[in-house]
């Protein structure tokens, strides 16, 4: 955790020339208008041997048809002759149609055999092969073979209704007015509106050449829901759409609530297909205070198939530095999911002949993998890896891994079970894990680890009924455990000499135990372990006069120890009623209820001294023996040499309260718990010949304000004293003038999250930011700031839920949302004296939403032993409707950033984008 204190903050300027590579900075430039001359989004790879229709031809024929039919379509009815609604015919007047029309209207269908037209009227619906069309008024031209639909005016409102629903196929079309013909399925489209998988067209005139393909005229493409007053569009003066896959420009530019913007492109490409399609990735731009202008997270994305994708991404800087991103995602439905990443990093730093010159290299490898529970209940496989450079989440430059700079531990699972049912059941498990301290570069690995276990056989239980007595109750398990441990530094990581120190080493345990009643109300337990050890490592010790040392030697070969004990115990359960209202008086606290759960063990440990040997060590008093075992590098302990006799007593508390509750129509109390668990535990050596008293255990912990606050306590009461070199002697501490117990240690932890609902769960926050988190070995909570990623649409929070078709009240302010969370932590350390408080931090994170549309956040810490603030991230965010705005700021410390996002929500317009990122030079 970066420490800073604020009032002893100052400011040293230092001027430094920043050289800059010209060639770079062309090469960054060339890549940007590269970008910009592909379009604002993903593209489709177009597919070959397709041809484009004929645009000047098709407009010629388009062009007779409006000439033909321009003044059929307003032209009034002759006859008004009643139909029945309910009739549905069959055209039989003209066979020039390809296949049978069907017809019907509520109010009256005309025909006029002179002008060969069909008249419907009010809900009119006409069915011809694929093609639906409905509305207010359609007029079928059997000489001319064309169909006529638009709406009627309302006499009572004249409002303009039943606008005409044009369908073919998936495509749906709801303009003012249609001129269709049958025969070539050409037509002309007037004010229609189309959704094309999120984004909507509303387009002046639309002129259909066939089932894939319409050219727009005055056309507006938005995201916005508002489709009477978009708050933003993209207008299209000429283009080209393809249903469902796609719409080609001519010239575009933005408008924002009808006022235009210079923002624009001589052509542009809009992505609609509901496939994924492969295409680029536009990056984000902005200014390092110590690698220059920089070009962020672009790259392609390969839409490899439906259960499989590819993302190639990376980062470029004018002075040189430069990083690689590397990411997967895999899934089958009820098989398995998950998804691999893998980033390399080139950092910079200064420039080359100053004294603060750097050029560092990292990496981070990330997998993670889950199968789904119906895959297989017998087996599963599962893998979370995080590992790579020591430094890698303190020097890296993505800003996503802001919340996981305080994490002091990479950790790694990859694991592979088995069951094999029957009687009895056997488990098998192999894993390999990886623990690496970021603080010391130490790693440990074990690859692998293999688990087996057979499940547990009652030998003398009965074949029909339950099992009853101390002999039907005698069960034997079997365990083993095989691990192949290394340990190294990150300096020897994927080198062979990672290899040196490995220890290689199994297990096997056989616990044979039972369990009855004793006296009615006690419960006793029994149980006899056998532990054998298998080892490769062993070693040998020798006294080297020369040197006049102990020299110790390893020897590769198997090798092996057996070791067994004995333990039981006895226990049960004691409930205590303190009743306050006896007299059923209403009283508000009515009774308090008390479970104490005593224990008492007992456990006898033999002593195994064939297994220890001496060395002869000749000093200046003569000569002396040293005992040791050649099992002491072993990975699973040493036999025991000493004989061992002690008997554990413990104790475990629970305290509830019955209360009368607020609401008087409820007639049951309302239970309270004031401790959920308040324990002591110590032990008593009987075979020892001194200090035979364990220290006291103390832990506890509870629940208030309705479970929002979280309180976990526990104490070391020591019973001995310290001579004055601060060892423990023999001599209770009461007997050396001290009191009854020494505390060597406590701690004490708190979490409180409440908000202005009164309820304990915080803002839901995308899941994809948290499991980013838990993923880099970080906090489930944004206690330690939040992952983010603006111009990721993964990292964005979903729109809200809640209240969403409820109008905000003018009175807002009233009830201004908000949440906020709490964690503190306090240690105190006492062993030898020292009498200090080892740590003192508290946590604190919280979001206010001061407008519906505004919302703001922040995140910090505080360490009152070492007076200074945490990571501290402040977070703004602005709802624009379809666009989203975001602002994040880490005002001072190591991490010290600030970066600004707009852009569109909509996933097909996701690149199209503002952002800033900047990091404060480092230098001043």
């Amino acid at each position: 955790m970066s420490i800073q204190i604020p009032s002893h903050t100052f400011t040293k300027i230092h001027l430094k020339a920043l050289r800059t590579h010209s060639l770079n900075i062309l090469f960054t430039l060339s890549f940007t208008v590269f970008i910009n001359t592909l379009g604002f989004a993903q593209g489709e790879i177009p597919k070959k041997g397709v041809d484009l229709p004929a645009v000047k031809t098709t407009e010629l024929q388009v062009n007779t048809i409006i000439d033909t039919t321009k003044t059929d379509i307003d032209k009034p009815l002759l006859s008004e002759k009643s139909v029945d609604s309910t009739t549905v015919d069959t055209i039989k007047v003209k066979p020039l149609l390809s296949s049978t029309v069907s017809y019907k209207a509520k109010d009256y269908m005309s025909y006029k055999k002179k002008e060969s037209k069909m008249h419907l009227y009010n809900e009119a619906e006409v069915l011809y092969e694929d093609m639906e069309v409905t509305a207010g008024h359609i007029i079928l031209d059997f000489d001319k073979d064309l169909i006529y639909a638009k709406g009627i005016i309302d006499d009572s409102t004249k409002l303009y209704k039943q606008r005409p629903v044009f369908k073919q196929g998936e495509n749906v079309i709801e303009p003012d007015s249609i001129v269709f013909n049958t025969v070539t399925k050409q037509g002309l489209i007037y004010n229609s509106v189309t959704e094309q998988n999120g984004g909507t067209l509303i387009t002046e005139t639309t002129k259909k050449v066939n089932d894939s393909v319409y050219y727009l005229k005055n056309a507006k493409f938005t995201t916005a829901e508002d489709l009477e007053d978009p708050e933003y569009y993209f207008l299209i003066r000429t283009g080209k759409l393809v249903p469902g896959s796609k719409v080609i420009t001519g010239l575009t530019n933005l408008f924002i609530y009808d006022v235009p913007t210079p923002i624009g492109l001589p052509f542009a490409f809009f992505p609609l297909t509901k496939k994924q399609t492969s295409g680029v990735i536009f990056p984000s731009f902005g200014e390092d205070g110590n690698r220059g202008y920089f070009l962020q997270n672009g790259g392609y994305y390969f839409a490899i198939s439906d259960y499989f994708d590819l993302a190639l991404l990376g980062d470029y800087y004018t002075n040189g530095s430069y990083g690689l991103r590397v990411e997967n995602k895999y899934a089958k439905r009820y098989k398995f999911r998950g998804n691999l990443a893998f980033r390399y990093e080139n950092l910079i730093t200064s420039e080359r002949g100053f004294p603060d010159y750097a050029k560092t290299t990292i990496y981070n490898l990330r997998w993670s993998h889950q199968q789904d529970a119906k895959a297989n209940p017998n087996a599963r496989f599962s893998a979370n890896v995080n590992l790579g450079s020591q430094n890698y989440y303190q020097q890296s430059i993505n800003q996503i891994n802001l919340p996981s700079t305080q994490n002091n531990t990479l950790a790694s699972s990859i694991a592979y079970s088995k069951t094999f049912q029957g009687e009895p059941q056997v488990n098998i498990n192999l894993t390999a894990s990886h623990s690496q301290n970021t603080q010391t570069g130490a790693i440990n690995m074990t690859l692998p680890t293999f688990q087996g276990s057979v499940g547990r056989i009652f030998p003398f239980a009965p074949k029909e009924g339950t099992k009853k007595g101390m002999l039907e109750n005698i069960n034997v398990q079997y365990n083993l455990r095989a691990e192949n441990r290394i340990t190294t530094t990150d300096e020897f990581f994927f080198k062979s000499e990672m290899f040196d120190d490995a220890k290689i080493g199994a297990q096997h345990t056989i616990p044979l135990s039972t369990n009855f009643k004793v006296f009615k109300y006690f419960s006793m337990s029994a149980s006899a372990n056998f532990n054998e050890v298998w080892t490769l490592n062993t070693v040998n010790k020798y006294y080297d006069a020369d040197e006049e040392e102990i020299v110790t030697e390893d020897i590769n070969g198997f090798d092996s120890f057996r070791t067994y004990n004995f333990s039981t115990s006895l226990g049960t359960t004691i409930y205590g009623m303190f009743n306050f209202d006896k007299k059923k008086q209403g009283k508000k606290l009515q009774a308090i209820r008390h479970v104490i759960r005593p224990s008492i063990s007992y456990n006898i440990n033999p002593a195994f001294d064939n297994y220890y040997d001496t060395v002869e060590v000749i000093d200046a008093d003569g000569t002396t023996q040293s005992e040791y075992t050649r099992f002491e590098n072993n990975l699973f302990g040493t036999p025991n040499n000493n004989y061992s006799s002690s008997i554990g007593i413990g104790v475990s508390n629970n305290f509830e309260a019955k209360v009368r509750d607020k609401d008087s129509t409820v007639v049951e109390p309302k239970k309270i718990i004031l401790l959920n668990n308040l324990n002591f535990s110590t032990s008593y050596n009987v075979a020892g010949d001194s200090l035979n008293w364990s220290p006291i255990r103390v832990t506890g912990g509870t629940q208030l304000f309705n479970n929002k606050m979280n309180i976990n306590f526990g104490a070391t009461l020591d019973p001995y004293a310290l001579d004055n070199n601060n060892v423990r002697i023999n001599t209770y501490n009461i007997d050396n003038n001290g009191s009854l117990f020494r505390m060597t240690s406590a701690n004490l932890t708190m979490g409180y999250s409440f908000d202005s609902k009164g309820l304990s769960a915080s803002r839901d926050e995308n899941e994809n930011a948290r499991n980013e988190r838990l993923l880099s070995g970080g906090r489930d909570d944004d206690l330690f700031g939040v992952s983010q990623d603006f111009a990721d649409s993964r990292f964005l929070d979903d729109d809200k839920d809640e209240d969403k078709d409820e109008e905000p009240s003018e009175l807002y302010n009233y009830g201004i949302p908000w949440n906020f969370r709490l964690a503190y932590a306090i240690n105190y350390s006492n062993n030898a004296r020292q009498n200090e408080i080892s740590s003192h931090s508290l946590m604190f994170s919280g979001d206010l939403d001061i407008a519906p549309r505004w919302s703001i956040g922040g995140s910090s810490s505080y360490d009152f032993k070492n007076k200074g603030f945490g990571l501290t991230q402040l977070r703004f965010q602005r709802d624009l409707l379809s666009w989203r705005m975001n602002f994040t700021w880490v005002p001072f410390g190591t991490y010290n950033r600030w970066n600004f996002f707009i852009g569109i929500k909509s996933s097909i317009l996701q690149d199209l984008k503002y952002e800033q990122r900047r990091k404060p030079d480092e230098g001043l």
